[in-house]
């Protein structure tokens, strides 16, 4: 496992307890040499994690729509910063995603808003379909994900999501916990026979 893509706000929240914890996760990802894969953002989550990965010497690639571009919120990369940062411009919110699924060994969604929901049930819905075997996490900071978690057993429950799909979601509160729970996937997916 050599890169980890986060979705997350684009906005830092209301309580700093999710700042903390994107502090966290992109100290221990810069720290462990795991390459951020991300929106390319500066503002809220998205630059906290990102300004945290390259201030542990990690690498982060940043992809971001021109549009946002335009609105001057890519992410302002520091040639002085002790790590290193790259940004890809793309047409679209499509492409980004594409994007970055691409690059990304592995997915971690954080507490956001709209925007971290469509790209944490897009990358879902095509592990579902089989279009990739990428292991999935959410960083439940302070039980923020736990509605959509109950949310999630309800559709199963219901009969609208099965169990082994229910099942591709990795569940942690602190992002020690959930990039261990993700190597470990990773790893027995590539030790699979048909891996």
């Amino acid at each position: 496992m050599n890169s980890i893509c986060v979705f997350c706000g684009a906005s830092a929240g209301d309580n700093p307890v999710y700042r903390a914890a994107a502090t966290e996760m992109g100290s221990l990802l810069g720290k462990s040499g795991l390459e951020l894969v991300w929106g390319g953002g500066h503002v809220g989550l998205m630059g906290v994690v990102a300004d945290a990965a390259v201030s542990a010497s990690g690498h982060v690639w940043g992809v971001i729509p021109a549009f946002m571009e335009a609105r001057e919120l890519a992410y302002r990369i520091d040639p002085a910063a002790p790590g290193s940062a790259e940004l890809l411009s793309v047409d679209s919110m499509h492409t980004r995603k594409a994007a970055m699924a691409a690059r990304a060994d592995a997915f971690v969604a954080m507490p956001g808003g709209f925007g971290t929901m469509d790209e944490l049930f897009e990358i879902l819905t095509w592990a579902q379909l089989g279009l990739h075997d990428k292991p999935v996490g959410l960083l439940n900071t302070q039980g923020f994900f736990n509605p959509l978690i109950a949310m999630v057993e309800h559709m199963r429950a219901e009969g609208f999501v099965k169990a082994q799909h229910a099942d591709l979601i990795h569940i942690a509160d602190t992002p020690q916990a959930l990039l261990a729970s993700l190597r470990t996937a990773f790893d027995a997916r590539s030790k699979a026979p048909d891996a």
